[in-house]
């Protein structure tokens, strides 16, 4: 099933899309989208890898000197915790 329009795929259209390509119903495919999402969210601090996609990865950034880029004026960014999502060789390669 072809996207329509310039946007992303919307997530019906990724349930659609799914079930055109497996022959499973629609219903099927959205619960098993949702449990890979849940188990994502859930294993994300030991890192969640999807063979050939990318690995969710959870980074400590420490405390830095940042610029106030309206005023010019240098201000202390804190220490903090991001979630990050680290694409696979295997896509760079298939997109690029």
């Amino acid at each position: 099933m072809a996207k329509k329009g310039n946007g992303p795929m919307t997530k019906s259209a990724i349930i659609a899309a799914l079930a055109d390509k497996s022959g499973l119903a629609k219903k099927q495919i959205a619960q098993i989208v949702a449990d890979l999402v849940e188990l994502a969210y859930k294993e994300a601090k030991k890192a969640f890898t999807i063979p050939g996609l990318g690995k969710l990865v959870v980074v400590k950034r420490k405390a830095r000197m940042g610029r106030n880029p309206a005023t010019g004026e240098t201000i202390k960014i804190p220490a903090k915790t991001v979630l990050k999502f680290r694409i696979a060789k295997a896509a760079k390669d298939a997109i690029l």
